[in-house]
């Protein structure tokens, strides 16, 4: 995979998907492709009151990232490396944890005329953290819009997307668990990984970090 264009990188809330996308980025000499987190107006609310706000929450971040993605890779647009701290797919992740019944009936209506139109990654890198290191990650960033993230939320997160990509096999996936891992202050960490990206050949692979071989 030593040429891959389009990179997406997944995981729950806090695991550090913007640092490492930004880090890759540098090493590989593409574009960042950063999801717009704050300009959902509804996620603090989401937040406060989860049951009332998903609904309109999940349409926000869907149409939003329809529309970024559809922007970023028009053939003109398309000739470099991107790296994504998201991916396009994971929104039903999202969906299928918050909505209710009616809601997915819709929800699965706007998504299936999205999806076929949204170009799917070369490589899908999964990034994995415990519960304590991900809420420790959310205080030290201190978001205002995340104060209300609940343990008991997360816990259901990180559930949903192990679950979600125990299965996947759209795209070579590489799953890595940054809970001992630091890509921002050790260099050697993020040397190490795009190695292992550089050498991937396809199918699921667990990167095992340097120092644990």
């Amino acid at each position: 995979m030593e040429k891959s264009r389009y990179i997406a990188i997944e995981g729950p809330i806090g695991v550090g998907k913007s640092s490492l996308a930004e880090l890759l980025a540098r090493e590989l000499g593409g574009k960042t492709l950063l999801e717009e987190v704050e300009e959902n107006a509804f996620l603090p609310k989401f937040y406060g009151d989860m049951k009332k706000y998903a609904f309109q929450t999940q349409l926000f971040f869907l149409l939003s990232r329809y529309q970024q993605q559809k922007d970023m890779f028009q053939p003109e647009l398309f000739n470099t490396s991107v790296v994504s701290d998201y991916f396009f797919a994971k929104d039903r992740i999202f969906a299928y944890l918050n909505l209710d019944e009616n809601e997915l009936c819709l929800y699965e209506q706007v998504y299936r005329l999205l999806d076929t139109r949204i170009p799917k990654p070369d490589l899908v890198i999964y990034l994995q953290a415990s519960t304590d290191v991900l809420l420790d990650r959310i205080g030290r960033r201190n978001f205002e819009y995340e104060k209300g993230v609940k343990d008991e939320y997360l816990e259901k997160l990180i559930d949903a997307y192990n679950r979600y990509f125990f299965y996947y096999s759209d795209t070579p996936l590489l799953v890595v668990n940054t809970t001992e891992i630091d890509f921002v202050n050790n260099p050697e960490d993020l040397a190490n990984l795009v190695k292992e990206i550089k050498t991937m050949k396809g199918g699921s692979q667990h990167y095992i970090p340097l120092s644990s071989r």
